[in-house]
Protein backbone atom coordinates (compact mmCIF):
# COMPACT_ATOMS: atom_id res chain seq x y z
CA UNK A 1 0.00 0.00 0.00
CA UNK A 2 1.45 3.70 -1.06
CA UNK A 3 -0.86 5.44 1.55
CA UNK A 4 -1.23 9.14 0.92
CA UNK A 5 1.10 11.75 -0.93
CA UNK A 6 1.07 15.46 0.21
CA UNK A 7 2.09 18.20 -1.27
CA UNK A 8 1.62 22.04 -0.94
CA UNK A 9 -1.65 23.73 -0.67
CA UNK A 10 -2.36 26.26 -2.93
CA UNK A 11 -5.51 28.21 -2.83
CA UNK A 12 -7.29 29.20 -5.88
CA UNK A 13 -7.00 32.61 -7.43
CA UNK A 14 -8.82 35.13 -6.43
CA UNK A 15 -10.11 35.95 -9.74
CA UNK A 16 -12.17 33.50 -9.39
CA UNK A 17 -14.78 35.84 -8.17
CA UNK A 18 -16.82 38.26 -10.02
CA UNK A 19 -15.92 41.81 -10.42
CA UNK A 20 -18.87 42.59 -8.18
CA UNK A 21 -18.02 40.29 -5.51
CA UNK A 22 -14.69 41.81 -5.01
CA UNK A 23 -16.09 45.20 -5.13
CA UNK A 24 -18.60 44.18 -2.67
CA UNK A 25 -16.72 43.34 -0.10
CA UNK A 26 -14.78 46.68 0.05
CA UNK A 27 -18.03 48.43 -0.28
CA UNK A 28 -19.75 46.63 2.57
CA UNK A 29 -16.59 47.58 4.79
CA UNK A 30 -16.87 51.11 4.00
CA UNK A 31 -20.78 51.35 4.66
CA UNK A 32 -20.17 50.11 8.37
CA UNK A 33 -17.03 52.21 8.42
CA UNK A 34 -19.19 55.21 7.43
CA UNK A 35 -22.27 54.59 9.76
CA UNK A 36 -24.36 53.35 6.80
CA UNK A 37 -23.51 56.27 4.45
CA UNK A 38 -23.85 54.79 1.06
CA UNK A 39 -22.69 58.04 -0.96
CA UNK A 40 -19.88 58.67 1.43
CA UNK A 41 -18.88 54.81 0.77
CA UNK A 42 -18.94 55.25 -2.54
CA UNK A 43 -17.17 57.99 -2.82
CA UNK A 44 -14.39 56.26 -0.83
CA UNK A 45 -14.58 53.22 -2.99
CA UNK A 46 -13.70 55.50 -6.20
CA UNK A 47 -10.82 56.59 -4.50
CA UNK A 48 -9.43 53.44 -3.46
CA UNK A 49 -10.00 52.36 -7.37
CA UNK A 50 -8.68 55.40 -8.48
CA UNK A 51 -5.19 54.20 -6.12
CA UNK A 52 -5.62 50.35 -6.73
CA UNK A 53 -7.09 50.03 -10.02
CA UNK A 54 -10.15 48.02 -9.12
CA UNK A 55 -12.74 48.08 -11.94
CA UNK A 56 -11.32 47.95 -15.44
CA UNK A 57 -12.21 48.49 -18.90
CA UNK A 58 -15.13 45.77 -18.98
CA UNK A 59 -16.43 47.15 -15.80
CA UNK A 60 -16.34 50.32 -14.23
CA UNK A 61 -17.95 51.98 -11.04
CA UNK A 62 -20.70 52.43 -12.60
CA UNK A 63 -21.75 48.92 -13.79
CA UNK A 64 -21.28 48.12 -10.11
CA UNK A 65 -23.74 51.04 -8.55
CA UNK A 66 -26.29 49.30 -11.13
CA UNK A 67 -25.12 45.79 -9.75
CA UNK A 68 -25.76 47.75 -6.48
CA UNK A 69 -29.21 48.66 -7.44
CA UNK A 70 -30.65 45.45 -9.53
CA UNK A 71 -29.77 43.18 -6.30
CA UNK A 72 -31.45 45.12 -3.98
CA UNK A 73 -28.95 46.54 -1.71
CA UNK A 74 -29.27 50.10 -2.48
CA UNK A 75 -31.95 52.52 -3.69
CA UNK A 76 -32.07 56.35 -4.64
CA UNK A 77 -34.92 56.59 -2.18
CA UNK A 78 -33.55 59.01 0.36
CA UNK A 79 -35.41 62.10 1.56
CA UNK A 80 -33.43 64.04 -1.67
CA UNK A 81 -32.74 61.35 -3.85
CA UNK A 82 -29.90 60.05 -2.20
CA UNK A 83 -28.22 56.55 -2.17
CA UNK A 84 -29.50 54.78 0.50
CA UNK A 85 -29.53 51.23 2.05
CA UNK A 86 -32.04 48.74 1.24
CA UNK A 87 -33.44 46.00 3.92
CA UNK A 88 -31.87 43.70 1.82
CA UNK A 89 -28.30 45.33 1.81
CA UNK A 90 -28.51 45.30 5.90
CA UNK A 91 -28.55 41.88 5.77
CA UNK A 92 -26.15 41.40 3.89
CA UNK A 93 -24.36 43.26 6.21
CA UNK A 94 -24.82 40.96 8.78
CA UNK A 95 -23.96 38.16 6.69
CA UNK A 96 -20.80 39.20 5.55
CA UNK A 97 -19.93 40.15 9.61
CA UNK A 98 -21.04 36.81 10.45
CA UNK A 99 -18.77 35.16 8.15
CA UNK A 100 -15.95 37.47 8.47
CA UNK A 101 -15.82 37.14 12.44
CA UNK A 102 -17.28 33.29 12.78
CA UNK A 103 -16.96 32.26 9.61
CA UNK A 104 -13.68 29.77 10.05
CA UNK A 105 -15.36 28.05 13.06
CA UNK A 106 -16.96 24.25 12.85
CA UNK A 107 -20.77 24.62 12.54
CA UNK A 108 -22.96 22.73 14.54
CA UNK A 109 -25.83 20.41 14.65
CA UNK A 110 -29.40 21.20 15.37
CA UNK A 111 -28.50 25.02 16.03
CA UNK A 112 -29.75 25.33 19.59
CA UNK A 113 -27.89 25.72 22.84
CA UNK A 114 -26.64 22.79 25.06
CA UNK A 115 -26.04 22.41 28.46
CA UNK A 116 -24.22 19.83 30.55
CA UNK A 117 -27.30 18.42 32.13
CA UNK A 118 -28.50 15.34 30.75
CA UNK A 119 -31.85 14.29 30.28
CA UNK A 120 -35.33 14.08 28.06
CA UNK A 121 -33.93 16.40 25.16
CA UNK A 122 -33.66 16.23 21.35
CA UNK A 123 -30.57 15.47 20.26
CA UNK A 124 -28.49 11.99 21.37
CA UNK A 125 -24.85 11.76 23.17
CA UNK A 126 -22.24 8.77 23.20
CA UNK A 127 -23.21 8.45 26.80
CA UNK A 128 -25.17 5.15 27.66
CA UNK A 129 -26.96 4.05 30.73
CA UNK A 130 -29.80 1.29 32.08
CA UNK A 131 -33.00 1.77 31.80
CA UNK A 132 -35.21 3.53 33.77
CA UNK A 133 -39.17 3.43 34.07
CA UNK A 134 -40.35 6.71 31.79
CA UNK A 135 -38.10 6.44 29.36
CA UNK A 136 -39.19 6.31 25.97
CA UNK A 137 -38.42 4.05 23.35
CA UNK A 138 -36.92 6.50 20.94
CA UNK A 139 -34.42 5.99 23.36
CA UNK A 140 -33.26 2.89 23.89
CA UNK A 141 -30.26 2.02 22.37
CA UNK A 142 -31.40 -0.90 19.71
CA UNK A 143 -27.84 -2.28 18.87
CA UNK A 144 -26.10 -2.30 22.39
CA UNK A 145 -29.30 -3.66 23.58
CA UNK A 146 -29.23 -6.75 21.62
CA UNK A 147 -25.73 -6.71 22.16
CA UNK A 148 -26.36 -7.41 25.79
CA UNK A 149 -29.06 -9.80 25.47
CA UNK A 150 -26.79 -12.34 23.43
CA UNK A 151 -24.05 -11.51 26.19
CA UNK A 152 -26.30 -12.07 28.95
CA UNK A 153 -28.76 -15.00 27.48
CA UNK A 154 -27.13 -17.03 24.86
CA UNK A 155 -27.84 -17.10 21.17
CA UNK A 156 -29.34 -20.49 21.91
CA UNK A 157 -31.89 -19.41 24.40
CA UNK A 158 -32.14 -15.86 23.07
CA UNK A 159 -34.32 -13.34 24.62
CA UNK A 160 -34.15 -9.93 26.08
CA UNK A 161 -35.17 -8.89 29.28
CA UNK A 162 -35.35 -4.81 31.17
CA UNK A 163 -32.09 -5.32 32.86
CA UNK A 164 -30.82 -5.93 29.26
CA UNK A 165 -32.18 -2.25 27.98
CA UNK A 166 -29.67 1.02 27.25
CA UNK A 167 -30.51 4.06 26.83
CA UNK A 168 -29.09 7.07 25.12
CA UNK A 169 -28.54 9.54 27.20
CA UNK A 170 -29.53 12.82 25.32
CA UNK A 171 -29.10 16.71 26.51
CA UNK A 172 -31.48 19.66 27.60
CA UNK A 173 -31.59 22.45 25.26
CA UNK A 174 -31.95 25.77 26.49
CA UNK A 175 -32.79 28.75 25.60
CA UNK A 176 -30.90 32.09 26.72
CA UNK A 177 -31.74 35.88 26.80
CA UNK A 178 -29.06 38.14 25.92
CA UNK A 179 -28.74 41.60 26.06
CA UNK A 180 -25.49 43.20 24.55
CA UNK A 181 -24.79 46.71 25.86
CA UNK A 182 -22.35 48.86 23.55
CA UNK A 183 -20.54 51.79 24.67
CA UNK A 184 -21.50 55.17 22.11
CA UNK A 185 -19.15 57.64 24.36
CA UNK A 186 -16.98 59.61 22.35
CA UNK A 187 -13.48 57.71 24.09
CA UNK A 188 -14.97 54.86 21.25
CA UNK A 189 -12.85 56.88 18.25
CA UNK A 190 -10.43 59.01 20.18
CA UNK A 191 -6.61 58.75 19.92
CA UNK A 192 -7.32 57.66 16.26
CA UNK A 193 -8.58 54.63 16.42
CA UNK A 194 -11.94 53.31 15.69
CA UNK A 195 -13.19 51.03 18.22
CA UNK A 196 -16.78 51.25 17.32
CA UNK A 197 -16.86 49.59 14.11
CA UNK A 198 -15.59 46.47 15.59
CA UNK A 199 -18.24 46.36 18.21
CA UNK A 200 -20.32 47.12 15.14
CA UNK A 201 -19.53 44.27 13.57
CA UNK A 202 -19.55 41.80 16.45
CA UNK A 203 -23.38 42.76 17.15
CA UNK A 204 -24.29 42.26 13.95
CA UNK A 205 -22.27 39.17 13.94
CA UNK A 206 -24.09 37.85 16.82
CA UNK A 207 -27.35 38.84 15.79
CA UNK A 208 -27.42 36.91 12.94
CA UNK A 209 -25.96 33.70 14.22
CA UNK A 210 -28.86 34.12 16.90
CA UNK A 211 -31.49 34.61 14.48
CA UNK A 212 -30.87 32.05 12.03
CA UNK A 213 -28.83 29.65 14.37
CA UNK A 214 -30.60 30.00 17.75
CA UNK A 215 -34.31 31.19 16.78
CA UNK A 216 -35.85 30.22 20.04
CA UNK A 217 -33.35 32.71 21.53
CA UNK A 218 -33.65 36.40 22.41
CA UNK A 219 -31.27 39.48 21.65
CA UNK A 220 -31.94 42.81 22.80
CA UNK A 221 -29.25 45.19 21.87
CA UNK A 222 -28.87 48.78 23.71
CA UNK A 223 -26.59 51.48 23.72
CA UNK A 224 -24.82 53.82 26.42
CA UNK A 225 -23.25 57.53 26.75
CA UNK A 226 -24.88 60.12 28.99
CA UNK A 227 -28.35 57.78 28.84
CA UNK A 228 -29.19 54.32 27.70
CA UNK A 229 -31.71 53.22 25.05
CA UNK A 230 -32.83 50.45 23.01
CA UNK A 231 -31.69 49.98 19.10
CA UNK A 232 -33.40 47.40 16.78
CA UNK A 233 -30.67 44.91 14.75
CA UNK A 234 -31.65 46.89 11.69
CA UNK A 235 -30.23 50.19 12.97
CA UNK A 236 -26.37 48.80 13.83
CA UNK A 237 -24.84 49.75 10.77
CA UNK A 238 -25.88 53.27 11.23
CA UNK A 239 -24.89 53.43 14.91
CA UNK A 240 -22.47 56.35 15.66
CA UNK A 241 -20.61 57.61 18.31
CA UNK A 242 -22.14 60.94 20.33
CA UNK A 243 -20.18 63.75 22.51
CA UNK A 244 -21.20 61.36 25.73
CA UNK A 245 -19.87 60.19 28.82
CA UNK A 246 -20.06 56.80 30.31
CA UNK A 247 -23.13 56.01 32.38
CA UNK A 248 -22.91 52.44 32.90
CA UNK A 249 -25.30 52.40 35.36
CA UNK A 250 -27.85 53.16 33.25
CA UNK A 251 -26.95 50.89 30.62
CA UNK A 252 -27.16 48.17 33.15
CA UNK A 253 -30.56 49.49 34.80
CA UNK A 254 -32.12 49.03 31.27
CA UNK A 255 -30.46 46.02 30.29
CA UNK A 256 -31.83 44.95 33.86
CA UNK A 257 -35.25 45.78 32.82
CA UNK A 258 -35.23 44.44 29.81
CA UNK A 259 -34.20 40.74 30.79
CA UNK A 260 -36.52 40.85 33.94
CA UNK A 261 -39.47 40.54 31.27
CA UNK A 262 -37.98 37.71 29.84
CA UNK A 263 -39.34 34.11 30.52
CA UNK A 264 -36.52 32.03 30.12
CA UNK A 265 -34.48 30.84 33.36
CA UNK A 266 -30.64 31.65 31.23
CA UNK A 267 -30.11 34.99 31.12
CA UNK A 268 -27.13 37.45 30.56
CA UNK A 269 -25.45 40.76 29.34
CA UNK A 270 -22.72 41.18 27.24
CA UNK A 271 -20.27 45.08 27.30
CA UNK A 272 -18.31 46.08 24.83
CA UNK A 273 -17.04 49.47 26.65
CA UNK A 274 -13.62 51.10 26.64
CA UNK A 275 -13.67 52.73 29.61
CA UNK A 276 -14.65 53.48 33.29
CA UNK A 277 -17.81 54.92 34.18
CA UNK A 278 -17.89 58.94 34.27
CA UNK A 279 -21.37 59.73 34.19
CA UNK A 280 -24.46 58.66 36.46
CA UNK A 281 -28.35 60.56 36.27
CA UNK A 282 -29.45 62.62 39.69
CA UNK A 283 -32.91 62.81 38.88
CA UNK A 284 -32.91 65.45 35.94
CA UNK A 285 -29.19 66.25 36.22
CA UNK A 286 -26.29 64.88 35.27
CA UNK A 287 -23.01 64.11 37.82
CA UNK A 288 -20.11 63.66 35.62
CA UNK A 289 -16.44 62.98 36.43
CA UNK A 290 -13.66 61.78 33.73
CA UNK A 291 -11.22 62.22 35.46
CA UNK A 292 -10.18 58.81 37.57
CA UNK A 293 -12.61 56.40 39.45
CA UNK A 294 -15.21 59.21 40.66
CA UNK A 295 -16.28 56.94 44.06
CA UNK A 296 -19.45 58.58 43.96
CA UNK A 297 -19.95 56.82 40.54
CA UNK A 298 -17.92 53.92 41.04
CA UNK A 299 -20.75 52.71 44.12
CA UNK A 300 -23.64 52.92 42.58
CA UNK A 301 -22.02 51.00 39.17
CA UNK A 302 -20.43 48.20 42.06
CA UNK A 303 -23.77 48.18 43.81
CA UNK A 304 -25.84 47.21 40.59
CA UNK A 305 -23.29 44.35 39.74
CA UNK A 306 -24.41 43.16 43.07
CA UNK A 307 -27.88 43.37 43.02
CA UNK A 308 -27.19 41.44 39.00
CA UNK A 309 -25.62 38.81 40.69
CA UNK A 310 -28.24 38.03 43.36
CA UNK A 311 -30.95 38.09 40.53
CA UNK A 312 -28.18 35.42 38.79
CA UNK A 313 -27.66 37.44 35.68
CA UNK A 314 -23.95 37.59 34.89
CA UNK A 315 -22.18 40.31 33.09
CA UNK A 316 -19.34 39.52 30.60
CA UNK A 317 -17.51 42.75 29.82
CA UNK A 318 -15.25 43.08 26.93
CA UNK A 319 -12.66 45.86 27.51
CA UNK A 320 -11.12 47.08 24.37
CA UNK A 321 -8.45 48.64 26.28
CA UNK A 322 -5.42 47.88 28.44
CA UNK A 323 -4.99 50.69 30.70
CA UNK A 324 -4.09 49.26 34.42
CA UNK A 325 -6.09 51.25 36.51
CA UNK A 326 -9.05 50.41 34.23
CA UNK A 327 -8.17 47.19 34.75
CA UNK A 328 -8.69 47.38 38.51
CA UNK A 329 -11.79 48.50 37.86
CA UNK A 330 -12.98 45.70 35.66
CA UNK A 331 -11.89 43.38 38.21
CA UNK A 332 -13.69 44.75 41.05
CA UNK A 333 -16.72 44.99 39.25
CA UNK A 334 -16.54 41.29 37.97
CA UNK A 335 -15.85 40.25 41.43
CA UNK A 336 -18.82 41.68 42.75
CA UNK A 337 -21.26 40.45 40.08
CA UNK A 338 -19.18 37.05 39.86
CA UNK A 339 -19.21 37.74 36.07
CA UNK A 340 -16.20 37.11 33.47
CA UNK A 341 -13.77 40.11 31.91
CA UNK A 342 -11.75 40.04 29.09
CA UNK A 343 -9.58 42.39 28.12
CA UNK A 344 -8.95 42.73 24.32
CA UNK A 345 -7.30 44.09 21.16
CA UNK A 346 -10.16 44.82 18.30
CA UNK A 347 -9.19 42.49 16.27
CA UNK A 348 -9.35 39.10 18.52
CA UNK A 349 -13.15 40.80 20.21
CA UNK A 350 -15.70 38.45 18.11
CA UNK A 351 -13.75 35.06 18.71
CA UNK A 352 -13.38 36.12 22.56
CA UNK A 353 -17.69 36.87 22.49
CA UNK A 354 -18.28 33.95 20.60
CA UNK A 355 -16.22 31.77 22.57
CA UNK A 356 -18.18 33.29 25.73
CA UNK A 357 -21.45 32.85 24.06
CA UNK A 358 -20.63 29.28 23.13
CA UNK A 359 -19.75 28.43 26.67
CA UNK A 360 -22.52 30.43 28.87
CA UNK A 361 -24.84 28.35 26.25
CA UNK A 362 -23.80 24.86 27.81
CA UNK A 363 -24.69 26.03 31.51
CA UNK A 364 -27.76 26.93 33.64
CA UNK A 365 -26.60 30.59 34.83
Amino acid sequence: MLGYRFSKYIPPPDNEKSDFDRLLKIFMQLVLITSGNVSEALQWLTEVDRQYKLTNDQYGMGDFIEDLKKNGIISEEGPKGEFKLKAKGEQDLRKSALEEIFGKLKKSKGGEHKTHHSGQGEEATTDRREYEFGDTLEQISVTDSLKNAQINHGLDNFQMTENDLEVMESEFKTQTSTVLMIDISHSMILYGEDRITPAKKVAMALAELITKKYPKDTLDILVFGNDAWRIEIKDLPYLKVGPYHTNTVAGLELAMDILRRRKNSNKQIFMITDGKPTCIKQGIKYYKNSFGLDPKILKQTLNLAGQLRKIKIPVTTFMIATDPYLKAFVREFTKANNGNAYYSNLQGLGNLVFEDFKKNRRKNL
